[in-house]
């Protein structure tokens, strides 16, 4: 059964309209501080304000915890809890539990930031807009905040109890070494088991690193959001310089003889981009791209991969994201509907 203290956290969540309980007036007061005050990240140690950058990541470390604590109550409160408390309370947990997926990742982010921008939050959303609670003032204090359809999604129908972990991709992460399995196809042989992971991700891992995302369960990676906050120059610098030394990298007749799946791999390289019209990257200047494994069928996790990236490019200036998908990739389209 839930402890006492799980059925504490509970209460403090979702205490009064206006009123917080304990643990949520510290989650708000942890994410408004470390926002304002992210500028004071990445400073070398000898410089006159590494003290600053020192608090900085311990309020930060201490804001993990928290949401931590939060992820870990949810999957608790699905196991639990009774079948008719658990459909009465599991839409608000569920909700909290995404939210705060995003904004720890969002923190994480932040840290590892070595130039920073400003954060833009551009004009009040109506009053109307935005839910009450602490969910309501958590999606205030992300950049995207104001984009309330991004926030809208009806629960499960079956809960899950799987615990979730999203953070940016660290430069300890080598690509070969992240282990894509089960969001990739299975690496093959040879060499075509590092031309997988390039195919979908290489061009954003070499061009545009920090923007990228992973989500991991207790099986490992299941997940991830990549973008490219000037899509335009990072299309021209794909073409120019990225295809050409991966063409050179796995010549065309690489994957004869080989398994089709493989042959397809190294002949996607080889094939010709498409052009992105003008009016597009006129009006949505950032290019992303996402995918799940087959085993996240939780949305929720989904849903805070996406807010997570939307946040990073929205804080450093972007105003629109889009994405190139083909009209054959049912699983993709599928993917992208199902966040709306």
């Amino acid at each position: 059964p839930l402890t006492l203290e799980e059925v504490r956290m509970l209460v403090e969540l979702f205490y009064l309209p206006y009123h917080h309980g304990a643990l949520a007036q510290e989650l708000l007061e942890h994410f408004r501080w470390l926002r304002a005050n992210s500028l004071s990240v990445g400073v070398p140690p000898t410089a006159p304000d590494a003290c600053g950058g020192t608090r900085w990541r311990g309020r930060a470390q201490s804001f993990q915890l928290l949401c931590a604590r939060t992820c870990r109550l949810h999957s608790r409160f699905v196991s639990a809890a009774g079948r008719a408390l658990l459909y009465e309370l599991h839409p608000y947990l569920w909700d909290i539990r995404n939210m705060l997926l995003a904004a720890g990742a969002f923190v994480l982010w932040l840290g590892c930031q070595s130039i920073t921008a400003p954060i833009l939050l551009g004009r009040d959303a109506e009053p109307w807009a935005r839910r009450g609670g602490l969910f309501g003032e958590l999606q205030a204090l992300l950049p995207v905040g104001n984009s309330c359809d991004l926030f809208y999604h009806p629960p499960p129908l079956f809960p899950s109890s799987q615990l979730y972990l999203l953070r940016p991709l660290l430069p300890l992460d080598k690509v070969g070494a992240v282990a894509w399995r089960g969001v990739l196809p299975e690496p093959l042989h040879g060499l075509l088991s590092s031309a997988l992971p390039g195919r979908l991700l290489g061009s954003f891992l070499s061009l545009s690193p920090e923007y990228s995302f992973v989500l991991e369960d207790e099986g490992g990676p299941c997940g991830y959001a990549a973008g490219a906050l000037h899509a335009e120059g990072f299309l021209q610098q794909r073409d120019s310089s990225w295809l050409p030394a991966i063409r050179h990298k796995y010549p065309p007749d690489l994957g004869t003889g080989g398994p089709a799946l493989g042959q397809e791999a190294v002949l996607f390289f080889h094939a010709e981009p498409l052009a992105v019209p003008q009016p597009v990257l006129r009006r949505f200047p950032s290019l992303v791209q996402l995918g799940t494994a087959p085993r996240v069928l939780d949305v929720g996790a989904s849903r805070s991969l996406a807010l997570c990236l939307l946040s990073a490019l929205r804080a450093n200036g972007s105003r629109g994201v889009f994405c190139q998908v083909s009209d054959a990739d049912r699983q993709q389209l599928s993917f992208y509907s199902k966040l709306g």
